[in-house]
């Protein structure tokens, strides 16, 4: 399963740095560090269609459903198609 967000498309990204320490000493890198979104795996009931979907989506992405509706938030993510 890939590590994307079904709603946000948000993937992982590779954030590496230094520490402040490190900064002031000398030339030591801290080393690449792979981020990934916060994914939660729901399980949404979809009153307009009559029909349950699981998905597998970012805390982000579940705030827009709030606040958009979930309906319009995944037909617009294209995940369902209108009847």
């Amino acid at each position: 399963m890939k590590k994307v967000c079904a709603i946000t498309k948000k993937g992982s990204i590779v954030g590496g740095g230094y520490s402040n320490r490190t900064r002031a000493t000398k030339f030591n890198p801290t080393g690449k560090v792979r981020k990934y979104p916060n994914l939660q795996k729901k399980r949404l009931f979809i009153p307009e269609l009559g029909k349950t979907i699981n998905l597998e989506v970012s805390a982000r992405g579940m705030r827009t459903m709030k606040k958009r509706g979930a309906y319009s938030t995944l037909l617009k993510a294209g995940l369902i198609q209108t009847k």
